[in-house]
C-alpha cells in the first residue's frame, strides 16, 4: 500500500503520517516513511529525538551521492540513467517506532520542470519506492502532488488531504483535491484534523460535502500532541486520543495490505535505540 499525505503547512499531517507508519510497522507490515516536506520533522513523530532527527542529511543535499549517480552535483550535462535501489539500503533509518525513515529534502524549483541532478535522483528514487517495491510506503509531502510526477502518482493507492477547520487550510485542501483529479491516484480522501468541537466538525463535514470529497476520518484535538510539538518529547500513545484515532484509521485501511512479509534487503544505516524489525 502506498499512501501520500498532503495539506497546508501546520495542519498536523506529519503527526498523521508518523502515526500511520508506526501502526503499520507494529502490525507486521514492512513500513517505510518518506519525509518529502521542505521542513522535515517526520523523524520526531517516529520517536527520534530532536538531535537524532537533525543529524540526518537529506538525500537532496548528499552532494557526493548525487555526483556518484549522475556524474556531477551541478546543473548542466549529467547522466540520466542510474540505479537507486542501493540508496534505500544506505539511507534508511530504523526508528523507535519500528518504521524506517528516509528524508528526501527539497530541490529548488522541483515542481517547475527542474532538471538538475539532485532532482533527477529524487525523482528516480521516489518512483522506485512507490512503483517497484512492495512495502507499505507513507509519503509526508508539502501542499501539492506535483513533485510525485504522473508516472509515480498513478501508483499511489491513496492520497490523504489533511485540513483543520481554518478557512485557509480548507482552501488549500480544495486546491490539492482539484489537482489530484487529473493525477490518476487510486483514491483521494480528506482527514479533518485537530477537531476541537461540534462547530469545527460541522465546518469540515459541510466543506467535504460541498466539494464532493470523501471524508475518511476526524482526528480530535489532543493537547498531548500539541505539547509534544513544544517540548520535542514523545507522545504516550495510551493516553493520546489523536493517536488512537489515527490507529483506527490505519486499521480500517488494512494493517497487512502493504507487503508479503518483511523485506530483508535493507540494513538500516542507523538503528535507533528502540527500533526493531527489518524492512
Amino acid at each position: 500500500m502506498k499512501i501520500a499525505i498532503s495539506g497546508k503547512g501546520g495542519v498536523g499531517k506529519t503527526c498523521i503520517a508518523g502515526g500511520l507508519a508506526a501502526w503499520f510497522a507494529k502490525a507486521g507490515s514492512p513500513a517505510l516513511a518518506i519525509d518529502a516536506d521542505p521542513s522535515p520533522n517526520l523523524g520526531l513523530s517516529l520517536g527520534l529525538t530532536f538531535e537524532e532527527a537533525s543529524s540526518i542529511v537529506p538525500i537532496a543535499e548528499e552532494t557526493e551521492l548525487i555526483r556518484l549517480k549522475t556524474g556531477t552535483p551541478y546543473s548542466g550535462v549529467f547522466r540520466l540513467s542510474f540505479t537507486v535501489d542501493d540508496i534505500l539500503r544506505s539511507h534508511a533509518h530504523l526508528t523507535p517506532s519500528g518504521a524506517y525513515l528516509m528524508v528526501m529534502g527539497t530541490v529548488r524549483a522541483m515542481g517547475s520542470g527542474c532538471t538538475c541532478p539532485a532532482h533527477s535522483v529524487i525523482k528516480a528514487l521516489m518512483r522506485h519506492l512507490v512503483v517497484e517495491r512492495n512495502d507499505v510506503v507513507i509519503l509526508d509531502m508539502e501542499a501539492g502532488i506535483e513533485h510525485l510526477g504522473r508516472g509515480t502518482a498513478e501508483h499511489v493507492d491513496l492520497l490523504l488531504i489533511v485540513a483543520d477547520a481554518n478557512r485557509k487550510s480548507l482552501e488549500v485542501a480544495r486546491n490539492i483535491h482539484i489537482l489530484a483529479k487529473d493525477s490518476r491516484i487510486g483514491r483521494v480522501a480528506l482527514i479533518g484534523n485537530r477537531v476541537a468541537d461540534d462547530r469545527q466538525r460541522k465546518i469540515i463535514t459541510e466543506f467535504a460535502e460541498k466539494n464532493r470529497m470523501e471524508l475518511i476520518a476526524m482526528i480530535p484535538f489532543d493537547s498531548a500532541v500539541a505539547d509534544s510539538g513544544i517540548t520535542g518529547e514523545g507522545i504516550d500513545e495510551r493516553s493520546s486520543v489523536a493517536i488512537r484515532e489515527i490507529g483506527r484509521l490505519a486499521a480500517n485501511l488494512g494493517g497487512r495490505s502493504g507487503g508479503k512479509g518483511p523485506c530483508r534487503d535493507i540494513p538500516a544505516v542507523k538503528r535507533y535505540e528502540t527500533g526493531s524489525g527489518e524492512l
